[in-house]
């Protein structure tokens, strides 16, 4: 039995994790070994573990391509062309994974051409455990682009790290974009808590309720003046404005794009590599951010953690009411809806759920984002899968 873990070096956080206790249970229940994708062993085409670390921070096609490209080189190492690997994914692995099998080594098709589902990487791979997937995006990144990165979880109170990860610093990060919430997961709520339709790919809409520092005068004004952080020197290059308005653009822009080559579905039962879904669905979830005008100081607001509220009309909600209306069963960070993808399409591919996700297995525990992938009712019930399989073999 052959697997590869995609590891993220970060959760969306500045501090290095590993997945240990998953690794441990991997080798010691599971029975997989530790491989070197550089020089694999004679034999390391079984019961063989291939961590792949890779930067968090970088443009998700770049990921998946070099994911698959290493699977391949991996193939050629161990004289098996035929050879497939099952992926164990966390958070936006899962997304990486997927589209490594959708599309092998190929970037998203130019401007204007609809992507066209050719499962060049299925010939690498086996099988998707995702963990805590965000497979309709997740609310909390917006959440990281407004106020900066979080170490708190679901409804517990916003924390910062130290300095770390920025609302600067999260805007100079192309990966951050693409788990934006899209489809009819991309929900807003108005002061009297209805629904509000945001355009979230439009710079406009971005300008026009002031989220992120790439709009406001002051930031602004520092870069033309060359008074950027190190974090931001991405985007520092020739201190003129217009750079920042190209570069918004365009990353929302290679968002929408990835966004729809993952959620383009061919018909049902046509996906050679089916998706096992581990998730938490005892947390609240931020799904709905809320905007409102603020009158007095001539400016739009917008909530992503619950407070009481007047609509101007005069009604009150309780933060009680609120936070009902914001949040969903989730992790704390990724809702249940979107690691099962309920909302993406009117196509089945799954005997399970109504999802065109071809999803085969699911199973939920009370957990946080950052430790599913150490609950043990889920441990035990990937490796139940991957044993299932080795017997099979």
């Amino acid at each position: 039995e052959r697997i590869v873990e995609t590891a993220k070096l970060a959760r969306l956080a500045p501090e290095v994790y590993v997945y240990y206790e998953l690794l441990k249970a991997l080798r010691e229940y599971g029975g997989y070994r530790d491989g070197d994708w550089d020089h694999p062993p004679p034999d390391g085409d079984s019961d063989t573990l291939y961590v792949f670390p890779f930067d968090w921070r970088r443009d998700n096609v770049e990921t998946a391509r070099e994911l698959v490209r290493r699977i391949e080189d991996l193939k050629r190492k161990l004289n098996r062309p035929d050879l497939r690997f099952n992926l164990v994914a966390h958070s936006m692995g899962g997304l990486v994974a997927r589209y490594a099998a959708r599309y092998g080594d190929a970037d998203l098709p130019p401007a204007g051409q609809p992507p066209q589902v050719t499962w060049a990487g299925a010939s690498g791979i086996n099988k998707i455990f995702m963990f805590g997937t965000p497979n309709e995006g997740s609310a909390e990144a917006l959440a990281t682009l407004l106020d900066g990165y979080s170490i708190q979880e679901g409804l517990r109170r916003r924390l910062r790290l130290l300095n770390k990860l920025s609302r600067e610093d999260a805007i100079t990060i192309p990966s951050i974009f693409q788990l934006l919430p899209h489809g009819r997961a991309a929900h807003f709520l108005d002061e009297n808590l209805n629904a509000l339709e945001i355009d979230l790919y439009d710079p406009e809409t971005w300008r026009r309720y002031g989220w992120s520092p790439l709009v406001q005068p002051d930031y602004r004004a520092r870069f033309v003046r060359g008074e950027m952080r190190d974090e931001s020197a991405v985007l520092a290059s020739d201190g003129r404005a217009e750079t920042l308005d190209a570069y918004l653009a365009a990353a929302l822009d290679r968002a929408r794009r990835f966004h729809e080559s993952l959620d383009v579905f061919p018909p049902a039962g046509q996906s050679p590599v089916p998706l096992y879904a581990f998730g938490g669905d005892c947390e609240e979830t931020l799904a709905a951010p809320v905007i409102l005008r603020d009158a007095k100081k001539n400016r739009w607001l917008t909530l992503v953690s619950p407070r009481e509220l007047r609509a101007p009309g005069g009604q009150k909600f309780s933060r009680k009411q609120v936070t009902a209306a914001m949040y969903e069963p989730g992790d704390g960070r990724v809702t249940r809806r979107s690691l099962l993808g309920e909302g993406l399409a009117a196509t089945r591919n799954s005997a399970l759920i109504d999802t065109p996700l071809p999803i085969a297995y699911a199973v939920f525990a009370c957990d946080l984002h950052s430790d599913l992938q150490n609950n043990q009712n889920l441990q035990d019930n990937a490796l139940t899968v991957l044993v299932n399989e080795v017997v099979k073999e």
